[in-house]
């Protein structure tokens, strides 16, 4: 099992701390939350909280992920950086494909695409980008994206994206391209997922609802004709302490990964990564 912990977003000192933490303990990985904007009031729903809102306020401090991962990188050696998750169809796809070849190049090769199609219909409204065809955009950017970042003469036309006629550079450090891991529990989220993906992230209220969700996600799977598994990422909120049993648990279902969760506080942030690595990470 590999062990991940979120990267919350601090000051540069705090960002700094976490980090070196993370490699200290031997996380595999950190994994940065991300929105534009988040809306004082929203009527969306929170697809991944039995509450319909999402944990954070409206006044969570959230750095462009690329840059605080950047920065990361400049400081770290061996953990790897991930986003979780990038909300891909509300950037320009071309702006995206360049910010990750060039994280994946200036951190030596570390980085996890984590992306999702996004579920917060205001803020696509406030940045001025089309909700309703997040998730033809988000396949057509993913498939324009890897032409981009493994052709030489790039091409791709498709409904809402096209490119001819260019150069890209650089191209990332990871071949074929970074590990492109897709969010969402809905059954279109999963079956995009088996579909353009290399990994699957998912938010866990239960152990039973996670294994329904995952048994889903390998139908899809199957139906796709894929020759590999998709590996399984998954952030527990099980409204209790992360438990050995529930690592095996989580590792029966065919989890490779689970991201820890710790207060925004560094100081409890840090205290929490260092019980976390003496009861769990340690024990495996």
């Amino acid at each position: 099992m590999k062990f991940a912990t979120f990267l919350f977003q601090t000051a540069p000192a705090s960002l700094a701390a976490i980090a070196h933490k993370a490699e200290a303990l031997n996380f595999e990985s950190l994994w940065i939350p991300e929105h534009i904007v988040l809306p004082v009031t929203y009527r969306s729903p929170y697809p991944y909280a039995s509450s319909g809102r999402m944990p954070a306020p409206p006044d969570t401090p959230l750095h462009d992920p690329m840059l605080a991962l950047a920065y990361v990188a400049a400081i770290t050696s061996k953990v790897r950086l991930a986003t979780g998750i990038y909300v891909l169809p509300i950037r320009n796809a071309f702006a995206t494909a360049k910010a990750v070849a060039s994280l994946d190049v200036l951190s030596g090769g570390r980085f996890i695409f984590g992306i999702g199609i996004g579920w917060l219909e205001e803020e696509f409204e406030t940045v001025g980008m089309n909700f309703k065809d997040r998730a033809l955009r988000t396949r057509e950017y993913v498939a324009l994206m890897k032409e981009l970042w493994t052709k030489d003469d790039p091409s791709y036309h498709g409904k809402t994206i096209k490119v001819e006629g260019v150069k890209f550079m650089p191209k990332p450090v990871q071949k074929p391209h970074p590990p492109i891991v897709l969010g969402g529990h809905t059954e279109p989220s999963l079956k995009r997922a088996a579909k353009i993906g290399d990994g699957w992230y998912g938010i866990a209220e239960s152990i039973a609802e996670m294994r329904g969700t995952i048994a889903r996600l390998r139908e899809h799977e199957r139906a796709t004709g894929r020759t590999a598994p998709l590996e399984l990422t998954v952030s527990p909120r099980l409204g209790e302490p992360l438990k050995l049993d529930h690592v095996k648990q989580f590792a029966e279902m065919g989890v490779s990964r689970i991201i820890f969760g710790a207060g925004p506080a560094t100081k409890d942030q840090l205290a929490a990564m260092e019980r976390f690595a003496d009861e769990i990470i340690a024990k495996q």
